[in-house]
């Protein structure tokens, strides 16, 4: 059986989306992954995805954030 771990779970101010990040590992072996699950009503939008594309999105995410600080 896959091991999920529920690692933070937001609701977007705008749009209202339900935001849930959780790392998998799956039985049969491999590197761990960011799973991003965005809930829009009864729609489900899933991304598994790998430590370095979740670490150039989360730089991105942050770099557009501060940017944007007032």
């Amino acid at each position: 059986m896959d091991n999920i771990t529920s690692l933070d779970k937001f609701v977007l101010p705008i749009g209202k989306q339900a935001i849930e990040l959780q790392q998998i590992e799956y039985e049969g072996g491999g590197m761990a992954l960011l799973r991003v699950r965005i809930r829009e009503g009864s729609r489900f939008t899933v991304f598994d995805v790998d430590p370095g594309s979740a670490e150039r999105w989360g730089r991105a995410m942050i770099a557009w954030a501060e940017g944007r600080s007032v």
